[in-house]
């Protein structure tokens, strides 16, 4: 799969091109990961994959179908990026199961909290330092009751707030 580094401070600008150009429309963020280098420096890399779907989803033209891998670095000092959410909404989860396991921050992410490990858990199990060795049971446990029209407003909600961020109107 064909790979691409950026600067950390370019990924916005990066996805929008990858995104909106005639060219490329890689309309589909496909996933998000992160990898710990630690020690190294710099010591995390941020894994992205995107897919262009062809003439399933064209704007104008239609670009060939393909994928693309992009990567980006932060230190461990600052581990710290731009959030996706205002260019793809669907990068909302993915960033907060990469908080929550590696304790990366998303910057200006709408909702950043841990989404697998209980709120009051301590750490960042995916972390090559993590004391795997510790046993810890959660505190506090509840599971999520939401009715259905609950879960639709939540839906709506978070829809038009990506509309709003992103200029564009449904």
């Amino acid at each position: 799969m064909p790979t691409i580094g950026i600067e950390r401070a370019d990924l916005i600008a990066v996805c929008r091109t990858l995104r909106d150009h005639p060219a490329l429309q890689f309309a589909l963020l496909v996933d998000i990961t992160a990898a710990d280098y630690h020690p190294a420096t710099p010591r995390f890399e941020l894994v992205y994959h995107f897919a262009c779907l062809g003439a399933a989803y064209a704007v104008g033209t239609a670009a060939p179908p393909r994928r693309l891998r992009l990567k980006a670095q932060v230190t461990a000092e600052d581990a710290s990026i731009a959030s996706l959410t205002p260019v793809f909404p669907g990068a909302n989860w993915l960033e907060r199961e990469i908080f929550d396991l590696f304790g990366i921050a998303f910057e200006q992410h709408p909702d950043l909290r841990r989404i697998l490990t209980p709120e009051d858990w301590e750490g960042h199990p995916l972390r090559k330092d993590y004391p795997v060795q510790i046993r810890k049971d959660a505190e506090a446990w509840s599971p999520i009751q939401l009715s259905v029209e609950e879960f639709a407003a939540n839906i709506r909600a978070e829809r038009e707030r990506a509309a709003k961020s992103s200029g564009h109107a449904d």
